[in-house]
């Protein structure tokens, strides 16, 4: 995959850590010209030192996209830039601590993980169109979550904007077609993140269990999803538009959350303090 993306305009939403900061890692490694909107500004800082030791062409912009008018910034310095956008990565996504049974929950939150889940994709999507439209091709990926395709308890609204991701790619994947602008999206399993450390709710003494849980034998790594990521932006998926890439280790074909007899919800080899009351 060496130099796939050579001199392609890239803009990578969220960026600074975990999946987002893999992904720009990768696709500079391509040769990409890498843009990162980060709103943490210590680690949009930390991002953009190891882009420039990597010797990647980067812009690191302290930015929240989940903000219009930050987002409008955003594009203009792309355009100012570079004139056109090649990929757009809309990465950001959190389940911002909202776990409880959906009756418990309030239009506050619901208005709040509509904003960093699925208003943010359209808010980049929209102003970033003009540019994409611009070159020969172009490719947009969303990243969603495995839990779009299962259920998921005690997380039903954070649910539902991750599902409503994959109508959104699908349906803008057939309006953008005839401009050969593609729309894939990419739906991870658990990935062990700053953000989810799988690896410390599982004592080590049961994580030899994990094998018995995910068919290919791990949670997933940042990279990853990065390298799907590189697929979705590279020619070598260039007839490959609407789809989205289950990225779990064949956990949704093996199953998903199962109940126990006490009623508690897992997702994992065993019973933890981060296990869901039904």
């Amino acid at each position: 995959m060496a130099n796939s993306l050579l001199g392609k305009v890239t803009l990578i939403s969220g960026a600074g850590a975990g999946i987002g900061r893999a992904i720009a890692l990768a696709f500079g490694r391509c040769g990409a010209i890498v843009v990162v909107a980060e709103k943490d500004q210590g680690r949009a800082d930390k991002v953009r030192a190891e882009l420039d030791a990597a010797g990647v062409c980067n812009i690191v912009l302290c930015a929240d996209v989940t903000d219009a008018a930050a987002v409008d910034k955003v594009i203009a310095r792309v355009r100012d830039g570079f004139g056109r956008l090649d990929v757009l990565v809309n990465n950001v996504g959190d389940f911002l601590g909202v776990h409880k049974p959906f009756a418990e929950t309030t239009r506050e939150e619901w208005n709040a993980l509509y904003g960093v889940n699925l208003e943010h994709i359209f808010l980049m999507t929209h102003a970033a169109l003009p540019l994409l439209r611009r070159g020969e091709s172009a490719s947009i990926i969303n990243i969603s979550t495995i839990e779009a395709f299962r259920g998921i308890p005690n997380f039903a609204v954070y649910s539902a904007f991750k599902t409503a991701i994959t109508g959104f790619t699908k349906s803008l994947a057939l309006e953008l077609a005839p401009e050969n602008i593609r729309v894939n999206a990419i739906a991870p399993e658990t990935t062990e993140t700053e953000q989810i450390q799988i690896l410390k709710w599982i004592p080590e003494e049961h994580q030899h269990m994990i094998k018995r849980w995910m068919p290919l034998g791990r949670y997933g790594q940042p990279d990853d999803t990065a390298g799907a990521a590189l697929f979705l932006a590279s020619p070598l998926s260039s007839w490959i538009t609407g789809t989205t890439i289950n990225l779990d280790g064949g956990a949704l074909a093996a199953g998903g959350w199962r109940q126990t007899a006490d009623g508690t919800w897992t997702n994992r080899p065993v019973i933890t303090a981060h296990a869901h009351k039904g």
